[in-house]
């Protein structure tokens, strides 16, 4: 397995182009997942340029260019891309995967052909979709999977597990350990492109949470989503915070305040509590 590369992250002018260029991608009509995970990607990489961005987008081409032609119906699809994905080139991931940032940047799943399920996900969305299968994310509660072919037809696949064609029971056991609570129909609704984003950001903010040495990463996670047209407000008083956090008080402070207006609307005392963490935020510049 290839080894964990130590990256940087881009320079500011790099940072603020990339991210222009997610919001736009975030709001065009059909927003494309590959597009929006790789620049999460050169967000992370400052070594991913636009020569990386291409070659990632020509893998996943050359991948969906070895999956049969129309193979036959969703099981069919489900266990063709199963064997290219998880057989022939050993896409999978493993408990010590969610240890590593890398898991969850996709030009990284493609190099390592290791990550988190959604990662894993969506290389296999992206290879399918290539190559004209009935394909989509499904997000099961703590665990994400694909789905091939229409609801009265649905087959799912587990990339995290190499691709493991998933039965109802299967699909039942993965809910339970992850809730404790049956599955129900409604979780296996195909899963929305942007939806699929912040989920992703929201692991890396959850990863970088545990490591309060990587704020820079949580910093640019919550920065990401919130350029994502739908998002929880609560990420803007999360930014703030972490913009205290790395020092910067006067920006964390307007941004306490700033949302605080937002919160007075409903919860005055929450709002009051909000104005006193941007009080004592700009104290700390004495």
């Amino acid at each position: 397995m290839p080894a964990i590369r130590p990256s940087c992250p881009p320079p500011p002018e790099r940072a603020a182009e990339l991210r222009r260029r997610f919001a736009e991608e975030a709001r065009a009509e059909r927003p494309d997942l590959s597009v929006l995970c790789l620049l999460v990607g050169a967000t992370a990489d400052g070594t991913l340029d636009e020569a990386g961005l291409d070659a990632a987008q020509m893998e996943l081409d050359e991948l969906a260019g070895q999956l049969p032609y129309r193979p036959g119906g969703p099981r069919a699809w489900a266990q063709a891309v199963s064997d290219l994905l998880g057989g022939r080139y050993g896409f999978h991931g493993s408990a010590a995967d969610y240890q590593h940032l890398e898991s969850s940047l996709l030009h990284e799943v493609l190099r390592r052909r290791r990550g988190l399920p959604i990662l894993l996900s969506v290389v296999w969305m992206e290879v399918a979709r290539r190559a004209g299968a009935p394909v989509y994310g499904v997000a099961l509660p703590g665990h994400f999977v694909v789905g091939f072919g229409a609801a009265e037809e649905q087959v799912l696949a587990d990339p995290f597990d190499g691709g493991r064609v998933l039965t109802g029971a299967d699909a039942e056991l993965l809910v339970v350990g992850a809730t404790g609570a049956p599955l129900h129909p409604s979780m296996l609704a195909p899963a929305d492109s942007l939806d699929v984003v912040l989920r992703i950001l929201n692991n890396i903010r959850a990863w970088a949470a545990a490591r309060p040495e990587r704020s820079d990463v949580a910093l640019w996670a919550v920065e990401l989503s919130l350029l994502l047209p739908s998002h929880p407000a609560r990420l803007r008083y999360e930014r703030a915070q972490l913009l205290v956090q790395r020092g910067d008080f006067v920006s964390g402070a307007q941004e306490l305040e700033a949302y605080a207006e937002v919160v007075g609307a409903v919860d005055e005392a929450a709002a009051e509590r909000v104005r006193g963490q941007a009080r004592a935020a700009r104290a700390m510049l004495n």
